[in-house]
């Protein structure tokens, strides 16, 4: 098996993107190009369990992270029977990370697609994705979620007199319009989708082929929405902004304009600007990394009730969240 380097979006919701350097079950990830997690699994104790051992889940041993400016601290050692094993695979990982990790942005491999479907079934919303069709046998939640950092963030005037949180609301309203089918999709390199199988019904779609143009570009469709809702909708992808400049789909006219919106929020641009696959303004970037410098560097007092932000949670969470 060779070493595979790609790109991998984090959905449901988009919250961004990890870029993955794998060589059998050990892998080194990072969501930003510079701070590397590397993990090892022994997939050795799936031999023997045929096709459940598809879905069987073994634990990712942490081998080490690395980073080029403080090089690579190693994680504990688990001794074990097949420790040399393990220890083979993550050097293995390691050895091509100090060669490839300037390679970042990778190109995505995520092509199967599992979109919530309207009430005509058409894409309304990306729910899942996975790089391989023997992993479309997952069963993830089946309603979109705008996610617990839109509950604590996301703001918008596009709905008057809410008297909730505007992610809470986008959440319902997306999945109000859903007709409760899901389908997996193939897309292929020109956007257009094959439809596979589907969840909690519409068997007869299996095999249609959906044009490019039936899949949202930021995830979300508005056709059928009002004025006001889609407003909505466009205002929770200029707050996603950051995230969405990830993507290498855009076209530059879509780039530019959450270029614009992303340009609010400096940090979060300095976070993933080195992933970014293309550029419009380049200037107006860099000006927001250079203000995002200046905030790190003013001392910010650490108030003792003061809990993790949300956001992270989110983030370093393994499985999804609820609403």
């Amino acid at each position: 098996m060779q070493i595979e380097c790609y790109a991998q979006r984090l959905l449901n919701p988009f919250r961004g993107v990890v870029h993955v350097i794998r060589f059998q079950s050990a892998e080194a990830v990072t969501a930003d190009g510079i701070e590397w997690d590397i993990y090892v699994a022994n997939d050795a104790l799936l031999d023997g369990l045929g096709r459940a051992g598809k879905r069987a889940q073994i634990s990712d041993i942490r081998y080490g992270h690395w980073s080029a400016e403080k090089g690579l601290k190693r994680g504990p050692l688990y001794p074990s029977d097949d420790f040399r094993r393990l220890e083979d695979m993550g050097a293995m990982v390691y050895e091509h990370l100090l060669k490839a990790h300037r390679d970042v942005p990778f190109a995505f491999r995520d092509q199967f697609e599992l979109w919530l479907l309207d009430r005509n079934d058409q894409p309304l919303a990306l729910l899942h994705s996975v790089r391989t069709d023997s992993e479309t046998d997952t069963k993830p939640p089946l309603d979109w979620r705008a996610g617990m950092a839109a509950q604590a963030q996301f703001k918008s005037a596009a709905i008057a007199d809410l008297d909730e949180p505007a992610g809470v609301y986008l959440t319902r309203h997306v999945n109000s319009l859903a007709s409760g089918v899901a389908q997996w999709f193939r897309r292929s390199d020109d956007g257009a989708g094959l439809g596979l199988h589907t969840l909690k019904g519409g068997d007869a779609l299996r095999g249609r082929v959906l044009d490019a143009d039936a899949f949202p570009p930021l995830f979300i469709a508005t056709a059928g929405m009002d004025a006001a809702h889609a407003r909505l909708v466009n205002d929770y992808h200029a707050w996603q902004a950051p995230w969405m400049l990830l993507l290498p789909h855009l076209d530059a006219a879509t780039r530019s304009a959450l270029e614009a919106c992303a340009c609010q929020q400096a940090e979060s641009i300095e976070k993933h600007y080195r992933l970014y696959p293309a550029a419009i303004d380049r200037a107006a970037l860099q000006a927001a990394r250079v203000q995002a410098a200046l905030i790190r560097s003013q001392p910010r007092p650490m108030n003792q009730d003061e809990v993790m932000p949300m956001f992270y949670i989110e983030l370093g969470s393994t499985e999804s969240q609820d609403i």
